[in-house]
C-alpha cells in the first residue's frame, strides 16, 4: 500500500468518526432532522460493500416539511438584491474550497470514484458558486423591445421554490451545477440526492448553514425516488424540477409533475459516438477515446460509449486502443494512482456484467477486458471493456450501459458515419475527430445532439448551454440558459400616450 493511500485511508476513517450523528439526517429549515416514521437506509461504499452508516429515509412527510420550509423563505430570499446573493454565494464556494479535500475524500469513498478525479470535482464545485454568484446580480435584467408607440421592456422574476434531484455520479460537483443557479436566481431548493452516495449533500447544507444563509432556503431530504423523490416531484408547492439520471426516470417525473404542471429539467441517458476519420490526429483521438469513457469508471452521461473508427485505419486504431486499456490501472479510488475505481453498488456492477455476456450473444468480439475484477473479493470492481465486431443494431450499442465499456462500430464514409451517430433513441453529445473543416461544420449540423465536441474531448466551458436533445433531455444548464429555467420572464408594455385606443359601444 503505498504512503498516500494510507494517508487517504487514514484521513476519511478519521472524517467519518467525527461525524455527529450516528446516521445522516435531513436538513430542513436550519435544522438538521432525523424522518418522522424514523426510519433509516443502510449506505455501503462500493470499495468493499461494507456499510459506511446509516442515512435517515425521507417520505412525503419529510418532504411536505421542507417544502414548506422552502416556499416560508421564498418571499424573503427573492427580496434580497443580487449584490447580496452574490456575496452569501462566493462565501458559500469559500466554505467548499476549505473543505475540499474532505469532500474530494468522501467523495470518492462514498462514490467510488478515483480521487485524482474527485479532488479536481471539488474544486469545478467552488467555480459553480463563482460563476454563477457573478451573475446574481444581473439574473433578473431583460431586455429593451421598443415599438412606434409603445416601450416593451422584459424582466425577469425567481420561479419560486424548486426541486432538485441528483444523481450518484460526481454528486457534489452535479449538485452545485443544479443548485448554485437556483439560488442565484432567487429560487429556494428541496434536495433530495441520490440515496447511493449521500454523504456529500450533508457538506453542502453545513457549508450553506456558515456562510449564512437564511434557514428553508437550502433543504435537504434523503430517501428513495419512489416515495421522497415522488413526494417531491408531485407536492404542489414546488414550481419546478431539476432532475439529472436515467431517461426512464425523467419520464416517470414528469408524469408525477403532469397535475402541477411542473415546469422540468432533464439531463439523462446518453449513448454518445466518437467519430474517428482516417484523417485524424490519431494520437490525441486515442488519447480523448480513452479518457471520455474510462474516465469516471464510465459512470457519466457524456461518455463515448459508442467509437465510430473508419475502416481504413480500424485495425491500427483497435490495437492502440487495446494496448492503451491493457495498461489501465484499476484499484482503490483513494489510490491518487488509481484511474478506474469501482462501480458505484453491487446493483450496477451486476448490470454491467450481464452486458459482457449479452454482447457475445449478440455476435461482437470482446477484444479487451470483459470480466469481473478480483482486486477486492467484496468490491464492485469490473475490467475496463472493449466489444468489437459490433453493428449499432445491438443492444449493447444502443443502451446506456453507464460503466468502463466501449462498444467499437465501423464505416466506410462520412455519410455512413452520420446514419450510424443519429441511429439511437439518445442525443446527448458527439465527437468528432477529424482534420477536413468542411466535414466538421456538416457534421456539426447534421448530427442530433445538444453537444458537438470537435477534436476535443468533453471541454466545459461554463456560459456555454449543455444539455441533449430526443431520449437525453430537457432544458439546458449553464450560464444564462440556466436562468432560462429558474425564472420566469415578463414583459411590460408603456404606453407614449400618443396611440389611439380602440372605442367599442360609443
Amino acid at each position: 500500500m503505498s504512503t498516500d493511500l494510507e494517508k487517504n485511508i487514514k484521513d476519511i476513517k478519521k472524517l467519518l468518526n467525527s461525524y455527529e450523528n450516528e446516521a445522516l439526517p435531513h436538513y430542513i429549515n436550519g435544522s438538521k432532522l432525523l424522518s418522522k416514521s424514523n426510519e433509516f437506509f443502510e449506505n455501503f461504499s462500493p470499495i468493499d460493500n461494507e456499510i459506511i452508516g446509516s442515512v435517515a429515509s425521507g417520505g412525503s412527510e419529510d418532504i411536505n416539511d421542507a417544502c414548506n420550509a422552502a416556499s416560508g423563505a421564498f418571499d424573503e430570499w427573492k427580496s434580497i438584491s443580487g449584490k447580496e446573493r452574490k456575496k452569501l454565494l462566493h462565501k458559500i464556494a469559500d466554505g467548499i474550497e476549505d473543505r475540499a479535500r474532505e469532500i474530494a475524500l468522501v467523495e470518492s469513498y462514498d462514490s467510488g470514484q478515483a480521487i485524482r478525479f474527485m479532488s479536481k470535482a471539488a474544486i469545478r464545485s467552488a467555480t459553480n458558486f463563482r460563476f454563477f454568484a457573478d451573475m446574481a446580480p444581473n439574473a433578473r435584467d431583460g431586455k429593451s423591445l421598443p415599438a412606434d408607440e409603445h416601450l416593451n421592456y422584459s424582466i425577469r422574476q425567481p420561479i419560486g421554490p424548486v426541486g432538485v434531484i441528483t444523481p450518484w455520479n460526481t454528486p457534489f460537483m452535479l449538485t452545485t451545477w443544479k443548485i448554485a443557479p437556483a439560488l442565484a436566481s432567487g429560487c429556494t431548493v428541496v434536495h433530495k440526492p441520490a440515496e447511493w452516495s449521500p454523504l456529500s449533500s450533508m457538506i453542502l447544507a453545513d457549508i450553506t448553514k456558515e456562510a449564512g444563509l437564511p434557514d428553508g432556503v437550502l433543504n435537504v431530504v434523503h430517501g428513495f425516488g419512489e416515495t421522497a423523490g415522488k413526494s417531491l416531484t408531485e407536492n404542489e408547492k414546488i414550481k419546478a424540477i431539476a432532475f439529472v439520471g436515467e431517461s426512464s426516470t425523467g419520464s416517470k417525473i414528469m408524469k408525477q409533475g403532469a397535475d402541477s404542471l411542473k415546469r422540468v429539467h432533464f439531463e439523462l441517458g446518453g449513448k454518445n459516438p466518437v467519430i474517428v476519420f482516417d484523417d485524424a490526429d490519431l494520437d490525441k483521438a486515442l488519447d480523448a477515446t480513452v479518457f471520455m469513457i474510462f474516465s469516471l469508471n464510465g459512470e457519466r452521461c457524456t461518455s463515448s460509449s459508442r467509437l465510430l473508427v473508419q475502416e481504413s485505419i480500424k485495425d491500427e486504431f483497435i490495437n492502440k486502443l487495446c494496448d492503451r486499456i491493457a495498461k489501465l490501472k484499476v484499484g482503490h479510488p483513494l489510490d491518487p494512482d488509481t484511474e478506474i475505481g469501482p462501480l458505484i453498488h453491487e446493483k450496477h456492477k451486476q448490470k454491467v456484467l450481464n452486458y459482457f455476456a449479452l454482447a457475445q450473444k449478440e455476435g461482437a468480439t470482446i477484444k479487451a477486458g470483459g470480466k469481473e475484477m478480483t482486486l477486492n473479493s467484496n468490491g464492485n470492481y469490473v475490467e475496463p471493456t472493449l466489444f468489437t465486431d459490433v453493428s449499432n443494431d445491438m443492444r449493447v450499442a444502443q443502451e446506456e450501459i453507464f460503466g468502463p465499456v466501449l462498444s467499437a462500430i465501423t464505416f466506410k464514409n462520412e455519410a455512413e458515419a452520420l446514419e450510424i451517430a443519429n441511429d439511437t433513441d439518445f442525443g446527448l453529445a458527439a465527437y468528432v475527430w477529424t482534420n477536413d473543416a468542411g466535414r466538421s461544420l456538416r457534421l456539426s449540423h447534421q448530427l442530433d445532439a445538444g453537444m458537438i465536441w470537435i477534436n476535443s474531448e468533453n471541454n466545459r466551458h461554463l456560459p456555454s448551454p449543455f444539455g441533449g436533445m430526443k431520449a437525453s433531455g430537457i432544458g439546458r444548464d449553464g450560464g444564462d440558459y440556466s436562468f432560462d429555467f429558474y425564472m420566469e420572464t415578463k414583459n411590460i408594455c408603456s404606453a407614449f400616450g400618443s396611440h389611439k385606443v380602440p372605442r367599442l359601444g360609443k
